[in-house]
């Protein structure tokens, strides 16, 4: 199969994608559109399977062996800044404590969020990882030259308030809507709504989280509520979604058992909204979703994939 080959994608999302395109200012903006249709490596939180999450580490691995996007979630320091970090709280993936969005820049600078990942994975310990920082948006966006795409994910927004200003305002200042290297994403509606009233040009794709619901058996059902569960879903939900967003975020598993199916994804499809499943990590799942037609995969290894894609 090759790199970029277009996967069992529907003529009726085909042609969505073009009334979406239609509506695009700039022809670098139009060609991202129409690249969302072929299969798109996604690296989540950069490489990060080899390398600490979020860190400039992880993002250059996942370009340098040339994933599509490279995905951050974005959230804001006390004192207003954008950063990447993909947890509320500090701990888990740096020596902090305490929630990331009641420190100032400064705080969270002095912090070694990096050290965690040579404990955690021995085998894949780097000195070179110890004292690494918590990155600003505009570090990544400095680092990395003009054909590097980003999938930016406003990560809890109702503890981030005005995170969605301040991301469209950077990336506005960048030139990075214009000049189609950017993708938005969220579990929450309301933030991607926001998000479209601020730059209506900006590609968003709405996250979706489906697992049993706990007063049924064995039911499935949406973490927001944002659609109904996979088995209940009609075309005019897909439709609501794609009044706003061009692609849907979806998990596979749910406690190790598929929550949807290639049906779903074809419906999804016909209906207008690219999919991408996270996040998946071994190879076998892998090529049972590109077999599947998915238009993209998360993943802690954007290597397994890119050289199952080839």
């Amino acid at each position: 199969m090759k790199r970029h080959a277009t996967l069992a994608v529907r003529l009726s999302f085909f042609a969505v994608a073009v009334t979406h395109t239609a509506q695009a200012d700039t022809p670098a903006l139009s060609q991202q559109l129409e690249d969302l249709q072929s299969f798109q490596v996604i690296a989540h939180r950069g490489a990060s399977g080899h390398a600490p999450e979020s860190s400039m580490a992880a993002l250059e691995l996942a370009h340098a062996w040339g994933a599509d996007y490279l995905e951050l979630d974005i959230q804001m320091t006390s004192d207003g800044e954008l950063v990447a970090f993909h947890d509320d709280t500090l701990e888990r993936t740096s020596n902090g404590e305490g929630h990331i969005n009641d420190h100032t820049l400064a705080e969270l600078k002095a912090l070694d969020a990096g050290s965690w990942f040579n404990e955690a994975h021995p085998a894949l310990a780097n000195p070179a990882y110890e004292g690494a920082h918590i990155l600003t948006l505009e570090e990544v966006l400095n680092r990395f030259d003009e054909d590097v795409r980003f999938y930016l994910e406003t990560k809890s927004p109702e503890l981030n308030p005005g995170v969605e200003e301040g991301l469209v305002r950077r990336l506005e200042a960048y030139d990075m809507i214009e000049t189609g290297r950017v993708l938005i994403q969220s579990f929450d509606q309301a933030s991607l709504l926001k998000i479209h009233d601020l730059n209506p040009d900006i590609p968003l794709i709405q996250l979706v989280w489906y697992s049993p619901a706990e007063e049924s058996e064995g039911r499935l059902t949406e973490w927001t509520g944002v659609t109904p569960g996979p088995g209940e879903i009609t075309d005019e939900d897909f439709q609501r979604v794609a009044d706003y967003a061009v692609g849907l975020g979806t998990n596979y598993l749910y406690d190790g058992e598929p929550v949807i199916s290639q049906a779903f994804v074809q419906q999804a499809q016909e209906n207008g909204l690219a999919v991408h499943v996270y996040t998946v990590n071994e190879v076998d799942e892998m090529q049972r979703l590109i077999d599947w037609g998915m238009n993209g995969l998360f993943t802690d290894y954007p290597d397994r994939l890119i050289e199952l894609t080839e």
